[in-house]
Parts: C-alpha cells; structure tokens; sequence
C-alpha cells in the first residue's frame, strides 16, 4: 500500500491518510440525502437516486485516487443536479429519462475534450496569476458554504426584492399559492445579516469553530475531524443532533427501485426520444453544452485551486502534463478520472459526477495521495448500509471545518500583486463571484473575462493565450445559451 500509493515521496502516512478520508467524507456527505432531495422532484424514485449516488461516486472516487493518486472525491455536484431537475426538466420539458441520457453524452464530451487534450491545453494557457486566483476564490467560496450551513447568517427579503416564487412571476398582491412553496428568487435588493444568536444551531456551529481554532492552532492531530466528532456530540443535549434523525433510507427499497433508473438513459423515452425531432436538435445540443461547460471548469477550478495551493500538482508535474505525452502526469489522469464518473452516474440514475469542493478539507487534514480518495470510496459503500448514523451528523458540525480550510486557502492572495489592477481585478472577481454566485465556473469567467477585457483596452491583446481568448468567448456564449434556456 505505501509503494502504490507513494506514500512516502509525499510525505504523508496511512494513518494521515485515512484520516483524511474520513474528513472528506463527512464533508460532503450531506448529498447522500440532498441528491435524492432534488432529483426526486423530477418523478425519480428517491431510493433508487440514493443508491445511485453512491454507486456513482464510490465508482468515481475509488478511479481518482486508484488511478490518479491524488486525494480527490468526486459525487454528483451541487448546481448541476438542480439545472437537472428546475431547468432541463421543469423549464425545458425532458423528461428524467432524457435529462440522464444528456448527462451521459456530457460525460462522453468531457473525455473526449480530456484524451484529445483539450482540457490540458486551456490549463496551460492560463496564466500563473490568474491560477492563483482561482485557488484563493476557491478559499472564499469554502468558506462561504461552511458559513451558509453554520446558519449564522439571515437574508431578509421584502415584498419588492422578490423575484419568483416556484419558478413563476412573483406579485405583491399574491397571496395564495398553488400547493406549497418548493422555491423563492429574490433579487439584489435581499439584504444579508447576521442572526441573533437565540437558535441552538448557530450557537453550536461558534462552538465548533472555537473549538476548530484551538485545535488548528495547536496543530493537535487530526483536528477537522475531531472538530466534526467533538461538535457532533456537544449537539446532542442542544437539541441539533438529532439522534431520531434515523433517515428514510433502506437498503432493500433501494435495489428494488433502482432496475427503475439504471440504464433508463438508454431507453425510450431516453436516448431513444432524445433525437427523434429535428426541431429539438438545437434545444439538445445547448442543453449539453451548458451541461458539458459548466462541468468542465468546476472540476478544472477545484484542481488548478487545490493542487497549487497545496503542491498535490507540484511545478514539475504541470510541466509534465505540459510536455508530456499521454497520462504522464497527476493532472491528466485526474482530469481523465473526472470525465470518466459523469458517465458512469448517469447509467445508474443520477446527475453530473464530478470533483467535490469539499475534497479541500481533506487536503486540510494532510490528504495527499489517493489513499484518501480510497478510503472515501470506501465510506461511500459502507454509507449504504450505515445512512442512517451518517444522517445524524449536522451541517453545524461539518461548518467550522469548512470555514477553517477556507481561511488556510486564501493564503494564494499573497501571490498576487495587489498594487497591479491587472492583476488584482481578475482575482477580486474570481473570489468574489465564486463565492457569492455559489459557482466555480462563474468565479472562473469572471475572472477570464475581466483580464482579457483589461488586456485588450491595456494594448496588449498578444499578451492572451489563443485559447484563453477562445474559453472566454465559449463563456459568454454560455451565459447566453443559459438565457435563452
């Protein structure tokens, strides 16, 4: 184990490893249940998407970490699952069948784009500010969900800040709505504060971040996940961990409705349906593209945000993956891992598949080769069974970690010279939107867009990669496909 994993040339330990892995897993444990949660809205049984969940990212994480050997999780991604469910389902009008077929050929995009060295070639073309910036909004946007799930923070919204309320116009005068409200779009107007520390869970997510300082600080052994345990337990008699919190979850029901969803992307309706209008080529062929697009550099952020800011892809790795030929380097073999998981969730019943975020705070306890993606797979299968101890933790207890990791990866900022706009501009909108807009890939073309905008007025148009140029513009077509969606 520690020669195929390289334990040693890391400088890392089993145990160190395992520890992380099991940081990582609780971290982003909660899509367990958030998954079903949303797919199920689309007609999907809910027990079979939990299965399928854990297939997809036992499948895809177990390939990261025995393929590429780097500590990465991968399991159906937050945003992609609700553009799924709310926008290729509900506006758009594909049915679940359909959606999940969409799903798949973006995943045989992805490794297309990933063997014919297309991924490769917008990473290197990048340049080594704007990588850093990317790393540093990552940080931020870590940060962020751990502060959104520590439910510290209150928005109030008025009357005439709302948006929407499921998905349709929202008027003042309204004040029935047809069954019960699933969700509410407010727009700038929605003001953010902090709450009155009264409820039980924001008092128990301070607690746990004290507690995370003191031991980071320290530099105590395995501080996250004792942080995750000791914050569990402190939450019993406050009332937020909910030990009756047994979930719904069966393994039986599970299998029985998953011959329901696996392979169903093939079938009619399905695949099958998915082309049988010339008129509706068009409408599938964007969807893929917003699907493919937005996947793409979500994983792209987490690795290029992640890995340099921690050396997991050391210089002489990126220059291997620059020169080298076929998977010669971690990155490669990582982005193939990645591309490869979609796929595979798509056959057995679930949105996109790709690299968790949250795989940071396992980096953060010392995760540093693919042991810590192994034991993480192997939480994901055993999770099948233990769901419902798994359910018992709250989002309280998994926050402070969150916020700690995210504090740690902000030290990119420090890479970046502040007194040059050219610089400081595109990172400000890399972190900035990436935490606010809850998306990676936004944080990312803001950042594209901004710094081929500032080269452009600045004269030195030359100075942009062909490719970056090309993104860019891929980006802007992309925020308009998603208008016209």
């Amino acid at each position: 184990m520690d020669t195929y994993f390289q334990l040693q040339e890391n400088h890392t330990t089993r145990s160190r490893e395992i520890l992380a892995g099991v940081t990582t897993f609780f971290a982003m444990s909660y899509i367990l249940f958030v998954n079903p949660s949303v797919l199920s809205q689309t007609g999907m049984p809910s027990q079979a998407v939990f299965l399928a969940t854990i297939v997809a990212s036992a499948i895809g994480t177990a390939f990261m970490g025995l393929f590429a050997n780097v500590p990465y999780a991968l399991a159906p991604g937050m945003g992609l699952n609700a553009f799924f469910t709310y926008t290729v389902c509900f506006a758009l009008g594909f049915k679940w069948q359909e959606a999940l077929a969409l799903v798949f050929i973006c995943g045989l995009v992805n490794i297309t784009i990933t063997v014919t060295k297309i991924r490769k070639m917008i990473i290197t073309a990048i340049p080594e500010a704007l990588q850093h910036a990317m790393g540093a909004g990552i940080g931020v946007f870590v940060a962020y969900i751990g502060l959104k799930n520590a439910n510290i923070l209150q928005f109030t919204s008025d009357a005439g800040s709302i948006a929407s309320i499921n998905g349709k116009a929202f008027s003042a005068g309204t004040t029935h709505f047809k069954g019960e409200i699933t969700s509410v779009v407010s727009n700038g107007g929605i003001v953010p504060a902090l709450v009155n520390f009264t409820q039980p869970g924001a008092l128990l997510a301070l607690i746990g971040l004290t507690i995370a300082i003191i031991l980071m600080v320290k530099k105590v052994p395995g501080a996250i996940i004792l942080t995750i345990i000791i914050t569990t337990i402190i939450g019993i008699p406050m009332g937020v961990t909910d030990l009756h919190n047994l979930g719904t979850n069966s393994l039986a029901s599970a299998f029985g409705q998953l011959k329901i969803t696996f392979g169903a992307c093939f079938g009619n309706p399905g695949m099958q349906s998915l082309f049988s209008s010339w008129s509706r080529l068009p409408l599938v062929l964007m969807t893929i593209f917003a699907f493919s697009f937005s996947d793409t550099f979500d994983s792209l952020g987490t690795f290029i945000g992640t890995g340099r800011r921690t050396g997991i892809f050391s210089d002489e790795d990126m220059s291997d993956m620059k020169n080298g030929k076929g998977f010669s380097s971690k990155m490669d073999k990582a982005l193939f891992a990645d591309s490869v998981a979609t796929g595979f969730g798509a056959i057995f019943g679930t949105s996109n598949t790709t690299t968790y975020v949250e795989s940071s705070a396992g980096i953060g306890a010392g995760g540093r080769t693919g042991l810590t993606s192994a034991t993480v797979a192997v939480l994901f299968i055993i999770s099948a069974v233990f769901a419902p101890i798994i359910s018992v933790v709250p989002t309280q207890a998994i926050a402070p970690a969150l916020i700690l990791v995210g504090i740690q990866m902000l030290g990119s900022f420090a890479n970046i010279d502040w007194t040059d706009l050219t610089a400081a501009i595109p990172a400000f909108m890399a972190s900035i939107f990436m935490g606010l807009c809850y998306n990676i890939s936004y944080g990312i073309a803001a950042a594209f867009i901004a710094y081929c905008l500032i080269k452009l007025i600045t004269g030195k148009a030359k100075e942009v990669h062909p490719i970056l140029w090309i993104v860019t513009i891929l980006f802007i077509l992309n925020f308009v496909v998603l208008a016209i969606l």
